[in-house]
């Protein structure tokens, strides 16, 4: 896929040594880094240097591991479910009510028994 025509949802993993890999969405994103051993051989996560997320509203990117993702909302990403990230938790809220969302949840509450449930 490619994500240059999905900017509402880019999401990016930098790893210490420069590399950079690009994803269409969170999910995908998530997807890669708890498979670091399948993905990206030879590295692991103590390597990544950075988590990019864009944020729903502003549509920039914000740091991905202190974001705030809604999940269960009526909003797709091109991959079908997505978690949807932002910077400001009360915005997050504000989302969740008005996109009937599930909960919102931290970069360290996403866990992989989640990302299965969202495909």
């Amino acid at each position: 896929m490619f994500v240059a025509k999905y900017p509402d949802f880019i999401a990016q993993v930098v790893f210490r040594d420069g590399a950079v890999f690009h994803f269409d969405g969170v999910k995908d994103l998530m997807k890669f880094y708890f498979r670091l051993d399948r993905y990206s051989l030879g590295r692991k996560e103590a390597d990544i240097a950075a988590i990019w997320v864009t944020d729903y509203y502003r549509m920039s990117l914000i740091d991905g591991r202190r974001a705030h993702y809604v999940i269960g909302s009526d909003v797709y990403g091109p991959m079908g479910k997505e978690l949807i990230p932002f910077e400001k938790k009360t915005e997050a809220g504000e989302f969740l009510k008005d996109h009937r969302g599930e909960r919102i949840i931290p970069f360290d509450g996403i866990t992989p028994d989640l990302i299965r449930r969202l495909d």
